[in-house]
């Protein structure tokens, strides 16, 4: 499954995934430093959908905020 994503690095509200809307809002505590907030992304995607973090790739938008997921099962 491929799935859209915004991301709001350095949030209180972290970690929290948002799935109101038509993309997933992921907010993240970590700051979007050396990788750290990719890291937090994969993370609370995979908690949400109940998978390992190893089945969530960043497909594309490794630097922005917009991000492409790929989620295995």
């Amino acid at each position: 499954m491929h799935l859209d994503v915004h991301v709001k690095p350095g949030s209180r509200k972290g970690p929290l995934v948002d799935d109101s809307g038509d993309v997933l809002v992921v907010y993240v505590r970590e700051r979007a430093v050396d990788g750290a907030a990719n890291e937090g992304v994969v993370r609370a995607v995979a908690d949400h959908f109940g998978v390992a973090p190893r089945r969530v790739t960043i497909v594309r938008g490794h630097t922005s905020r917009r991000k492409r997921l790929e989620v295995g099962d």
